[in-house]
């Protein structure tokens, strides 16, 4: 297995696997998460792909796409109340149904650290779905810890 930086020919394995990651979403939050949704369609991925500030790394066997991990490098300068800060934010990382188990998603977790710390960031970041008890666990066995929680009251 490679990881790579993600180009134009992954974008149909990225296309399956947007879809499976708003499948597991829609079985968390029926509620908020249509069925079959997928966060970006082929022209979103060309200009991401396009994007220096949007990183996509990509796990691959071959030509098989196993995983990906979309980033957004995010800087805070001057904020009134914020301190500078930069930062590798993990926008979405999914690996295969077909794969899982296998390794894939710490090794692109892993690259993502290691792009981070290239790139000079303080810190890498994400967000999980409450009721992802799969990626939750993931990400806590990776050592991150929570930094804020988001809370709703549902009517």
């Amino acid at each position: 297995m490679d990881i790579r930086f993600a180009g134009e020919g992954d974008i149909p394995g990225m296309i399956d696997l947007l879809r499976q990651v708003g499948e597991v979403h829609h079985a968390i939050r029926p509620d908020l998460v249509r069925a079959g949704a997928q966060k970006y369609d082929e022209a979103a991925l060309k200009k991401l792909l396009a994007d220096p500030n949007r990183p996509i790394l990509a796990a691959v066997e071959g030509e098989a796409l196993l995983g990906y991990a979309f980033c957004i490098l995010r800087e805070t300068r001057d904020d009134p109340v914020m301190m500078d800060r930069r930062v590798l934010y993990i926008d979405d990382l999914c690996v295969d149904e077909n794969q899982r188990g296998r390794g894939v998603a710490k090794a692109l977790y892993d690259r993502a650290v290691a792009l981070a710390r290239e790139l000079r960031c303080d810190a890498v970041t994400l967000n999980v779905w409450w009721g992802n008890d799969r990626a939750l666990a993931f990400y806590k066995k990776c050592g991150l810890q929570p930094q804020k929680i988001g809370m709703e009251y549902i009517f």
